[in-house]
């Protein structure tokens, strides 16, 4: 979730490598800039907003020579090459090759192989122990807990000692549902900081086990999801442990964690601040992309990575389910865990300018100290993972795109990627991932054309007749990149608004569309109407019209010849703006 404002729980620390950048060029006037964009970005200078230059003249040319030529296969490989787009800025789409990296794969998700079976069969009588000794250890501990809470309503200020002396009884529960789980002994290798000197942990996340671990050896504040205090038994204990609750999906929630964070780390009184950077569990073999809010607050930070060594089975949580991998621990003789603390990071002396390479700098330590590689993967790379399995796709890795490089470029949020992932989806993809020219045209509501060409031809980068979710994604988010992109959304509705209603008629959008798709017949009208129309109350309002186009950010090209005649109207008055002409 990357966001502009530094102050955010979930800003994203990974760039993207310089061998793997998009090349997206803005095209930016003289008096318009993108704040958004990043310092990486490369730009040029071009024309304002709705300029016709020579290649638009040649592109029309092209267009208009396409649909009178009985050579269509040479004119369309000439049409591929324009860029429908340019007229917001774009100087065209360069995406990034798929990876094969896959940070959230279990490596033994089934049971394989006759030692595993024999191996679960002779454990089972005493998986069922474990699981009794595990529940009795869960309820003297949601006891233990709902006696050092009773009465206790002064949350936001630090725990009394007597109340924690309590939770004691609950810290070594822990411990034991840890020894109940086959973690008979843990290795350590350094020691935690004092306090007073790293007030914030941050650790690799790999299963669940590591907060239950970091509860009984830390009794740290921990920083977790809203829905974790609805979780029964586990929401009590957690909110002894005066969690901080955040929304990752809400910005406002997000600034207030971060305070928080602030507000414990400088109070000695607090236990130190525990988070997981990651935002997610991985496997353990690579380290995704970190978020900012443990490194915002300017504190050192002290950096302890776990290590689940195994032969038979992977502990870590991946994609199975959660009853699935307990049962797995539960029938293993004894689960391998190591914990290694590592020397307190620093913060460099200008907070506020070095928060990236704080937080960088941490990383690179910890990932050093596993051994395995960082990707630009994220939480919403598992969002887009778990969407895809949901809807039975063959193989839903292939879905993956490695959101934190889209956040950094295109600053697009998780769930808005999800929503282009259901799109896409929608267009009937083959089991390789990759959609056709004909689906593609179905779901968008265009005919089959030169100008529709063009736009397939945009995203289709390696020009194979075939459009895969990451160029989909790549290139819809592109389009909406554009410093130019809502000032040609909202001028085009005013050109569809011929009568000042704030109000487009099916007959209005004909119009407007068809100097675009000069041959569209009154059905195709209709679909693309229906499509705008979100509310479906039979005419187009200014909100649906720019919802639809932040959903389908692609048809803002079906309206570049009106907003290009609308440029040549006033033309003359070289003083005005673009935001004038609407």
């Amino acid at each position: 979730m990357a966001m502009s404002d530094r102050d955010d729980l979930t800003t994203h620390l990974l760039s993207p490598r310089a061998s793997d950048e998009p090349q997206t060029i803005l095209t930016v006037g003289d008096d318009d800039s993108d704040s958004d964009s990043d310092s990486s970005d490369p730009t040029t200078d071009q024309p304002p907003l709705l300029k016709k230059g020579s290649h638009h003249h040649h592109r029309n040319h092209q267009r208009n020579s396409h649909s009178n030529s009985n050579n269509s296969t040479d004119d369309s490989s000439s049409l591929n090459s324009c860029n429908p787009y340019e007229f917001i800025g774009s100087t065209g789409l360069s995406v990034p090759g798929t990876t094969t990296v896959d940070p959230f794969q279990n490596e033994t998700p089934q049971v394989d192989g006759v030692y595993e079976v024999m191996k679960i069969v002779v454990c089972f009588p005493i998986a069922l122990v474990r699981l009794v000794f595990f529940g009795l250890c869960l309820a003297v501990g949601y006891v233990a807990t709902r006696l050092a809470l009773q009465g206790w309503k002064d949350t936001q200020n630090p725990m009394p000692k007597w109340r924690c002396r309590i939770m004691w009884v609950t810290r070594i529960c822990a411990r034991l549902i840890l020894f109940s789980f086959g973690y008979h002994w843990i290795r350590r290798k350094g020691k935690p900081a004092p306090r007073e000197v790293a007030p914030i942990v941050v650790s690799n996340h790999v299963s669940y086990i590591e907060p239950i671990f970091y509860f009984y050896e830390l009794f740290a504040t921990i920083v977790a999801s809203e829905s974790h205090d609805s979780i029964p038994f586990v929401g009590t204990i957690i909110r002894a442990m005066q969690v901080i609750y955040v929304n990752r999906f809400s910005s406002s929630s997000r600034r207030h964690a971060v305070k928080e964070i602030q507000k414990r780390a400088s109070c000695d009184r607090f236990p130190r601040v525990l988070l997981f950077p990651e935002g997610t569990t991985t496997n353990g073999k690579f380290f995704i992309s970190f978020q900012l809010g443990a490194f915002i607050p300017g504190y050192p930070i002290q950096p302890v990575i776990v290590r689940y060594p195994h032969v038979h089975f992977d502990q870590s949580w991946g994609t199975i389910s959660l009853a699935k991998l307990m049962f797995r621990m539960f029938t293993q003789f004894h689960n391998f865990m190591e914990v290694e603390y590592l020397p307190v990071v620093m913060p460099p002396d200008r907070q506020k300018q070095n928060v990236i390479h704080f937080a960088e700098k941490t990383s690179h330590a910890m990932a050093t100290a596993l051994n395995v590689v960082q990707t630009a993967h994220s939480y919403g790379d598992l969002m887009l993972l778990m969407r895809a399995s949901e809807l039975k796709q063959e193989n839903p890795r292939m879905y993956m795109v490695e959101m934190a490089r889209i956040e950094s470029f295109f600053h697009i949020s998780s769930l808005e990627a999800v929503d282009f992932l259901d799109k896409f989806l929608s267009m009937n993809p083959d089991p390789s991932g990759c959609i056709s020219f004909d689906d593609f045209l179905r779901i968008l509501r265009l005919k089959a054309c030169a100008f529709s060409e063009e736009i397939f031809g945009f995203l289709d980068v390696e020009k194979n007749g075939s459009i895969t979710f990451k160029q989909f994604l790549f290139g819809s988010a592109h389009v909406m990149k554009q410093p130019l992109f809502q000032q040609a959304c909202e001028l085009a509705f005013a050109k569809c608004d011929v009568e000042g209603t704030n109000y487009c008629s099916e007959q209005e959008l004909a119009d407007i569309i068809r100097p675009a798709i000069p041959d569209l017949n009154e059905d195709e009208v209709h679909g693309l109407f229906n499509l705008f129309d979100l509310d479906n109350d039979g005419r187009i309002s200014k909100d649906d019209f720019l919802s639809c186009l932040r959903k389908n950010p692609l048809l803002i090209a079906l309206f570049s010849p009106c907003l290009e005649m609308a440029h040549k109207d006033v033309s003359k008055d070289k003083d005005r703006t673009p935001e004038e002409i609407v």
